[in-house]
């Protein structure tokens, strides 16, 4: 048998806060996740994504502390287009969440622009550019 990737596993410091900021990029959350030290939601292709709170990693691990500094992981969610990406962005940016980059047009061929989910985790917003092609898979 070969591991398989499953979880994508995130350390949250406000349970609403990320729910609230994930919800905005279209995830579904247990109705009362916001009052849970674990909550699920599935992704597109079967992976899930799983927030803790750091009490509930403490609680198995308790010398562990979060991460200083960051940006050594981010996650990238797929736009219907350009437009998308930029309104996605001023939207999360309008409810309080860092823009760490306004949107541009990235020379690999996409409109990328970069905000910080409530714990500083880079989330990417991207979609391609009108005649890029698709990349193959």
């Amino acid at each position: 048998m070969t591991p398989r990737i499953d979880v994508i596993g995130l350390a949250v410091s406000d349970m609403a806060a990320s729910l609230a900021f994930y919800g905005r990029l279209g995830l579904v959350f247990p109705e009362g996740a916001e009052n849970e030290p674990h909550v699920e939601a599935e992704l597109p292709g079967g992976l899930r994504l799983a927030l803790d709170t750091e009490e509930t990693i403490r609680s198995f691990h308790a010398g562990w502390r979060p991460p200083s500094g960051g940006g050594r992981a981010s996650l990238a969610f797929l736009c219907d287009s350009p437009a998308e990406v930029d309104s996605v962005y001023e939207e999360l940016v309008g409810a309080g969440h860092h823009g760490e980059l306004k949107p541009w047009d990235a020379v690999w061929g996409m409109r990328y622009a970069v905000v910080h989910d409530p714990d500083g985790n880079g989330v990417d917003l991207f979609a391609r550019l009108p005649g890029e092609p698709v990349p193959a898979q």
